[in-house]
């Protein structure tokens, strides 16, 4: 029952896939489906989910529990982010979005979060219930708490990079710094990762390439569903404090003497 909220909603897996690199939308919901994930996150701006007259990935998640998370990928400014979801929302009802506008789009793909916090100022009054993408910055992620989202998503490397966690003090620096959910989105390589973000304390992760470009996207796919849990279930549990030297497993206590 360790449900992920965000805002009114409430989601058993603490794992978000996304929809994007797949060959066909069938893969994509086989994919989806074998991660256990409630949670896919589609750019509407790419991806087809508002009109009924073309082959819609809305259509293949029919009869699933997965929630279709909207995100403003190839937004550059808040107003592009802003008219995306009112038009998203006003053509299919959704009000739980991703939040992204990006500040460089030739390289890094790193977020504009001056843009990204001035587009969730107007939105958390629309009433949209927010998930923010942006950098590892504790004082930004607060800004964007303070400004209205529901879940602040920091980006663990580069989009789409495969690198994974490349700082592990930030992840619990902005845990420290907010008080909504922090799930840590962008450059999951492998299962492995997804793994070490739960084990530091996020409370959700967020995949997309690392399943869609395996060489076997299901079976990677059912890989990060077990990484989330077994990280979440070691974070629960608490690890034990890390020390120079050895210790003994068995109690010297009462030890035979020769």
């Amino acid at each position: 029952m360790d449900s992920l909220k965000v805002g009114k909603y409430e989601f058993p897996s603490r794992l978000i896939v996304g929809s994007g690199k797949y060959p066909d939308f069938q893969t994509t919901k086989d994919a989806t489906l074998a991660s256990g994930s409630n949670m896919i996150t589609v750019a509407v701006r790419r991806v087809n989910i508002t009109n009924p007259n073309e082959e819609n990935l809305m259509d293949y998640f029919k009869g699933t529990d997965v929630q279709i998370l909207p995100n403003s990928a190839g937004c550059v400014t808040a107003e592009e982010a802003i008219t995306t979801f009112r038009m998203v929302r006003e053509a299919t009802g959704i009000d739980i979005i991703k939040l992204e506008v990006i500040g460089d789009t030739a390289k890094t793909l790193y977020p504009d979060v001056i843009e990204t916090l001035e587009a969730a100022k107007v939105l958390a009054k629309d009433g949209f219930t927010i998930m923010a993408y942006t950098n590892d910055d504790p004082i930004m992620a607060k800004k964007l708490e303070d400004a209205g989202v529901h879940a602040v998503m920091p980006l663990a490397a580069p989009i789409g990079s495969g690198l994974g966690i490349q700082n592990k003090f930030n992840v619990n620096f902005v845990k420290e710094a907010v008080s909504v959910p922090v799930i840590v989105d962008a450059g999951v390589g492998t299962a492995s990762d997804s793994s070490i973000a739960m084990e530091l304390g996020a409370d959700g992760v967020l995949t997309n390439t690392a399943i869609a470009q395996a060489k076997n996207p299901i079976q990677m796919a059912e890989a990060m569903k077990y990484a989330v849990r077994a990280g979440r279930l070691a974070y629960l549990a608490g690890r034990i404090p890390k020390k120079p030297f050895a210790t003994a497993s068995s109690p010297t206590n009462g030890m035979i003497q020769f």
